[in-house]
C-alpha cells in the first residue's frame, strides 16, 4: 500500500531516519530498518552528529545520509528500496541532494508527516505532495509503526548521550578528577544517577584513590542539593 501510493515498484527494505536534540545540544540521529514490514533491529544504527552544532534539520539530514550511504557503498552492502524521513520537505530535499549530487544514488525518498496532535497522518512525496493513506489500512499501520519506532530509537539514544555528557561535565568541575578517572567513571556508571548511588568502596574498587573517591561523592552530593 505504501509503495503503491508512492508509485514505486517495491519496498522490500525500508530505512527511516529521525533526529533528536535538547535545545540544539547533544544532537543525534537514528536509523531503523524494516524488511518486508518487519523491524530488523540488528540493522538499526545510531549517529552522534559531528558537523552539526545547532538545531538544523537540513544539516543534520545531510550529515547522517552521507555517512550512512557512503559507508554502504564503500562496503558494497545492500541499499534500501525506500528512505523515509521523519519530517517534511526540508528533510526530503536535503536527503535527495546528498544521494543524487554527492553519492550518485537514486533511492526514492518520502516523508512521514504528523498532524497537529503529533500523530502519523500522511506520506509526503519528493515534490511535497501529501498522500493520505486509509487510517484503518495495514499500510497506514505500518507507516505509523515505522515512525513511532524511529522516534523512540532516536529519543532513547539522545537520552543516553545527554546523560553521559551531563555526567562528564559534572566530573570536569571536580578538582582532582582527571581524564583517566572520568573515563573509568563514564564507562562503569554511564549516568549521574548510577554514580550518585555508588558507594566510596565501589569507586575505590575501580582503582580510584580513597581521597579522590570521597571528593567525588561529596561534590556530587553538594551539587544534588543545589
Amino acid at each position: 500500500e505504501i509503495t503503491d501510493a508512492l508509485g514505486l515498484p517495491n519496498g522490500h527494505r525500508v530505512e527511516a531516519f529521525d533526529h533528536s536534540h535538547l535545545q540544539g545540544t547533544d544532537i543525534v540521529s537514528a536509523m531503523v530498518c524494516f524488511v518486508d514490514g518487519r523491524p530488523e533491529k540488528n540493522l538499526y544504527r545510531k549517529y552522534k552528529l559531528k558537523n552539526t552544532d545547532h538545531a538544523d534539520e537540513a544539516a543534520s539530514t545531510r550529515e547522517v545520509i552521507y555517512r550512512r550511504y557512503s559507508r554502504l557503498l564503500k562496503e558494497h552492502e545492500n541499499l534500501p528500496d525506500l528512505i523515509l524521513m521523519d519530517g517534511a520537505k526540508i528533510q526530503i530535499d536535503a536527503c535527495i541532494d546528498v544521494l543524487q549530487n554527492q553519492l550518485g544514488l537514486n533511492i526514492p525518498v518520502a516523508g512521514m508527516v504528523k498532524n497537529e496532535h503529533h500523530k502519523t497522518a500522511d506520506l509526503m512525496t519528493e515534490t511535497g505532495e501529501k498522500i493520505g493513506l486509509n487510517p484503518k489500512s495495514e499500510g497506514f499501520y505500518l507507516l505509523q509503526r515505522i515512525q513511532d519506532e524511529v522516534h523512540r530509537f532516536a529519543i532513547a539514544f539522545h537520552r543516553q548521550v545527554h546523560s553521559k555528557n551531563s555526567l562528564s561535565s559534572r566530573l570536569e568541575r571536580i578538582k582532582g578528577v582527571g581524564p583517566k578517572t572520568r573515563t573509568k567513571l563514564l564507562r562503569n556508571f554511564g549516568s549521574l544517577k548510577r554514580l550518585s548511588e555508588a558507594s566510596v568502596e565501589e569507586l575505590i574498587g575501580l582503582g580510584i584513590p580513597h581521597k579522590t573517591a570521597q571528593t567525588i561523592k561529596i561534590s556530587l552530593a553538594k551539587e544534588n542539593e543545589t
